[in-house]
């Protein structure tokens, strides 16, 4: 669960950006495909780069929970 909720805003944005993208060739006949990649890669770049601190602190979290509970496991 946590590696979906990690990855979940990323491919929410990524899906979102695609769609308007794709809304605006379709609308204006343009099918260049650096016209679709290079704003998807920015996107995707810029939210990553603004939800990094969010990310680290969920995984660090998770892996807290994991390792203290790591006595319990072994067992």
């Amino acid at each position: 669960m946590t590696a979906f909720w990690l990855a979940a805003p990323l491919l929410l944005i990524g899906f979102a950006v695609a769609v308007v993208i794709n809304l605006i060739q379709i609308a204006t006949s343009m099918q260049d495909q650096s016209f679709s990649t290079i704003p998807r890669l920015g996107t995707f770049f810029v939210s990553f780069l603004v939800l990094l601190p969010w990310m680290l602190k969920k995984i660090s979290a998770y892996a807290i929970t994991i390792l203290g509970d790591l006595g319990r496991y072994a067992q």
